[in-house]
């Protein structure tokens, strides 16, 4: 990470130098509306509870937003400096509940908190593509490596059945009578 990125946090302790910071990484290029893109923008006054939350008005569709509208962080009632102490926290690799005590949070408030950060970064992450050829294993006879069986057929026997159950009815009982005649009645290899 270049230095210019890195950011003083003790500076970042008062609710002004966090919204200056938001609006310097959304719009490193200046204000646009949300809506449009319109960069036609004018500030509309402040946010009555969060005074140092700029409201703005677009000039060519008259929408109004502020500086975190459309944003992870709209419609939260922690403060923005809590919000920068939670991502400083979830960079270190903090659990949800380590952030908690660390904020002096409920760990339902911090589990609000970072589940949308953490979807947005899954649900932003690129799909994967396959290229290349597919070899099998050099230790694999049949030219197939592992075989993966899908579970999640509980009470549902004819499922477990038609993707290779044990007689698809078994009891668990006599799969395990099965497993253990065979580990024990086959001579090992070794």
């Amino acid at each position: 990470m270049p230095a210019s990125d890195l950011v003083n946090l003790s500076g970042l302790m008062d609710d002004a130098k966090c919204f200056a910071l938001v609006r310097q990484h959304r719009w490193p290029e200046g204000i646009c509306c949300p809506g449009c893109n319109s960069p036609s923008v004018i500030r509309d006054g402040c946010d009555d509870t969060q005074p140092h939350r700029q409201r703005y008005r677009c000039k060519a569709c008259a929408s109004r937003f502020d500086d975190l509208t459309g944003t992870v962080l709209a419609g939260h009632h922690q403060p923005l400096r809590v919000w920068v102490l939670c991502f400083y926290f979830m960079g270190l690799n903090l659990s949800n509940r380590q952030i908690a005590g660390e904020l002096g949070l409920a760990a339902s408030d911090v589990q609000a908190m970072t589940e949308q950060p953490r979807g947005g970064l899954v649900a932003k992450a690129p799909e994967v593509e396959l290229q290349g050829e597919v070899e099998p294993d050099a230790r694999a006879s049949s030219g197939i490596d592992e075989v993966y069986v899908v579970a999640g057929h509980k009470g549902q026997p004819a499922e477990v059945a038609k993707r290779g159950g044990l007689d698809g009815v078994a009891s668990w009982q006599a799969r395990r009578d099965a497993a253990r005649w065979r580990r024990t009645s086959c001579p090992s290899s070794a």
